[in-house]
């Protein structure tokens, strides 16, 4: 397979009509707007048995930082529809086998660590309430996401007592105690 040939499956694939080919062979920065688009694409569907056909294509891109970037943009945009951990966990059990085409253990770890956070917010969205320690071992991205976005006091609370920088412990803090004041 070619770059080229393996641009033509994607784009036709996802039906998305108006990227230039060549230009995207020609440009990363095309190539990985194109990327983004298929995984969005591929993302709306309600079948994900081509997910890691298209995973695999996408990692045979000669810039693992596109392919890396593509994927990840995918598994969030996969996550954040999952009905739950499971439903996540079993994507993308089959997903990252394919993340071994990337030559860069750091790209491999990433996408690892992606997952990995992802898991842990969905198995909170489940009723789970994590450790100190469960917590430790999330990214800091998804420390933030959390204090930014969850609505539990108890996942609130951990993360202002557990978190690991102090911008993520004080929002915590102020999102806990802005929601107490609204419920009196």
């Amino acid at each position: 397979m070619t770059l080229r040939s393996d641009m033509s499956e994607l784009l036709a694939g996802a039906a998305i009509l108006d990227v230039d080919v060549d230009d995207a062979v020609a440009d990363e920065h095309v190539r990985s707007s194109a990327y983004r688009r298929v995984a969005l694409v591929t993302a709306s569907s309600r079948s994900r048995d081509g997910d890691r056909a298209i995973v695999a294509t996408i990692l045979r891109d000669p810039d693992e930082m596109v392919s890396k970037t593509a994927v990840v943009a995918l598994v969030d945009i996969i996550a954040m529809k999952a009905t739950g951990a499971a439903e996540f966990r079993q994507w993308s059990a089959e997903l990252l086998p394919e993340t071994d085409r990337l030559m860069t253990e750091g790209y491999r770890a990433f996408i690892r660590r992606r997952v990995h956070d992802w898991l842990f917010h969905l198995s909170i969205e489940d009723g789970h309430v994590p450790t100190p320690a469960e917590l430790a071992e999330v990214t800091d991205w998804m420390q933030r996401l959390l204090a930014h976005e969850s609505t539990s006091p108890e996942i609130l609370a951990l993360l202002a007592g557990a978190g690991r920088r102090k911008k993520i412990r004080n929002v915590a803090k102020d999102r806990a105690r802005n929601r107490r004041l609204r419920t009196r």
